[in-house]
């Protein structure tokens, strides 16, 4: 991850950003990835610079107990790993979540992330951090669906639930699900969903129902079957 500093404008009726980076990239690397050293596509996000919240710690340690609890692991030793883990993840900045912290707001999201992604690769149970877990943020909406755990209960083996109407009688297999808005639920929250309506069951559940889109390689993993790149149900179609 390489930091870099932006700027906004328009010209022309057209709108740019302007990114400034911290050092010279590698554009070799560069070229093996996107094909070309002239053009890519830049995944960015707004940093919000704020001082880390008191949430924030709060939602790391009762993780970090959750952790505790499933692995016997120290929570201090814990926190020590992960600390070590963002330091690595962000090429050699530290974080600190004390009272006294220069850390902002989107360091700790990153670190948070860091820490709720290894519960659902390795299956940590969430309890004490599971009502504090912010299920308003995207990331943790894909980390939902990756896993195929529900949102609301963080039951496995859950369905992706389309947001977007796809339509009674379509065939699945046939739509290209990157452009459709999904969640993940269990069987049961699944149905209430559709029971209720998302209005009122993200108003029970105090969640988001605007869902989000996956990519093509997250959907093939988690095994939905759509039209991709010319592709139905995995097969090439005939044209």
């Amino acid at each position: 991850m390489q930091r870099s500093r932006s700027k906004y404008f328009e010209r022309n009726g057209k709108s740019y950003l302007l990114v400034e980076l911290d050092h010279r990239p590698n554009l070799d690397h560069i070229e093996t990835v996107s094909g070309s050293r002239d053009q890519l596509y830049l995944d960015w996000e707004l940093a919000d610079t704020r001082k880390a919240r008191p949430q924030q710690r709060r939602l790391f340690f009762a993780l970090l107990s959750d952790i505790y609890s499933w692995s016997g692991m120290p929570t201090d030793f814990l926190k020590e790993l992960f600390y070590l883990q963002y330091e690595e993840y962000t090429f050699g900045k530290q974080i600190s979540l004390s009272d006294t912290t220069e850390s902002s707001v989107s360091d700790a999201n990153v670190l948070l992330d860091l820490v709720i992604d290894f519960m659902f690769t390795w299956r940590v149970p969430f309890k004490q951090g599971y009502e504090l877990l912010p299920r308003e943020q995207e990331y943790y909406q894909y980390q939902c669906c990756r896993h195929r755990r529900c949102m609301v209960c963080g039951r496995e083996h859950s369905d992706i639930n389309h947001v977007d109407t796809v339509g009674s009688g379509r065939d699945r297999n046939h739509l290209d699900h990157t452009q459709l808005r999904v969640n993940c639920l269990c069987r049961e929250h699944h149905t209430e969903w559709h029971k209720i309506g998302p209005t009122a069951f993200g108003e029970k559940y105090h969640i988001p129902v605007t869902g989000i889109k996956l990519d093509e390689e997250t959907l093939r993993k988690i095994g939905v079957r759509g039209n991709y790149r010319g592709e139905t149900n995995g097969k090439p179609v005939n044209k």
